[in-house]
């Protein structure tokens, strides 16, 4: 009794692509996993070289007509074709064309191995010769009257065959001492196809560069912003300075000053303060929003205590006190004791004919 075999499903891999691959009949291209996994290529140029191995013989694969293809700029697309000619996916020459002009022949290699390895040994792959043509046998005339005698099969030495035109041997009864009055013509080599021409791509437009925003080494410096200082300091401004300086750290772990940044700082924080900034809105000024990484704290705090420091307060207005007038007891203001204007004014009316006439 036969026994039945039970091959089991394959399994999918638990992770990683699982293709699905459909046997295809038409529209479809060979490419090489030279290019396609290719380690040294990134990933515009091996997509830009599977595309122009896709294409026929003759299309136009320069930069402009590329970029008008994909939505890649110029600049990132010729860095692409740089990439693919200088891992041999690509040559490009220049060739005279008719009227003096230049045109660009490009060549793609899907093995550019075997193609380095053709060009080193000093000539092109050879066209391949059908092996009728390969070895014409020369016969040689029979006697008067008879048969030629079927010529005789040498084996040829394996050798390279030269890109030359085959001549073919004329076979005739009697012995040839001038060409025939018509000879058959030779076989023509096949003409090359002239090369179309493609425009030279215009040379890749590169942005201005921006304006610098990190000087250079050699430019000059700005004059440092001087630390400023407290117009009337005192021992108790500069406590108050001290002490929020020491405590830093508490609400800003990456302040934490060593003894001899407190004490030139002071000074500083002692000028906000005097201004009438309150501790609270001098420590957020100088520690909200640190660069990352923060190096030199105290330089930090040097920086913004000077740069960012509140405009003084407008002077007070002086006020003039009040004073009891010494004739009315009425209130008005002045920095004397005396009359007020109204008693003034009746005095003075009192010594002068009032204008009134009263």
């Amino acid at each position: 009794m036969d026994t039945q075999q039970v091959s089991a499903p394959s399994r999918a891999p638990s992770a990683g692509v699982v293709h699905i691959n459909i046997r295809l009949t038409d529209g479809y291209t060979v490419i090489s996993n030279r290019l396609s996994q290719h380690r040294g290529l990134s990933l515009l140029a091996i997509g830009l070289g599977t595309y122009i191995q896709s294409l026929p013989d003759g299309w136009r694969i320069g930069v402009k007509a590329l970029a008008a293809r994909f939505p890649e700029s110029e600049v990132r697309i010729a860095a692409a074709l740089r990439e693919l000619e200088q891992h041999g996916f690509l040559r490009r020459t220049r060739e005279r064309v008719g009227g003096g002009r230049l045109a660009t022949r490009t060549e793609s290699y899907n093995h550019p191995e075997a193609a380095v390895r053709g060009r080193g040994r000093g000539r092109p792959a050879a066209p391949v010769v059908p092996a009728a043509a390969r070895a014409v046998p020369v016969a040689a005339a029979g006697p008067a009257g008879g048969p030629a005698p079927e010529p005789v099969r040498e084996p040829e030495p394996a050798r390279v065959p030269e890109p030359e035109p085959v001549r073919v041997a004329v076979l005739e009864s009697e012995p040839v001492r001038a060409p025939l009055p018509e000879p058959e013509p030779e076989p023509e080599p096949e003409p090359e196809p002239e090369p179309v021409p493609v425009p030279v791509p215009a040379p890749a437009l590169v942005p201005a560069p921006g304006p610098r925003l990190v000087p250079t080494p050699t430019a000059p410096r700005k004059p440092r912003v001087p630390l400023p200082a407290p117009q009337r300091p005192t021992e108790g401004l500069y406590a108050a300075a001290a002490g929020l300086l020491a405590g830093l750290h508490r609400t800003a772990p990456l302040f934490l000053l060593s003894e001899e940044d407190v004490r030139g700082l002071v000074p500083g924080v002692a000028a906000w303060l005097e201004r009438g900034a309150r501790p609270d809105a001098v420590r957020a000024a100088i520690t909200d929003d640190p660069p990352v990484p923060l190096r030199h704290p105290a330089k930090l705090l040097r920086h913004r205590l000077a740069t960012l420091i509140p405009p003084p307060p407008p002077a007070a207005v002086p006020v003039v006190p009040l004073q009891n007038c010494d004739h009315c007891d009425r209130a008005f203001r002045s920095s004397v004791p005396g009359r007020c204007r109204g008693c003034r004014d009746a005095r003075a009316c009192a010594d002068a004919p009032c204008p009134t006439g009263s």
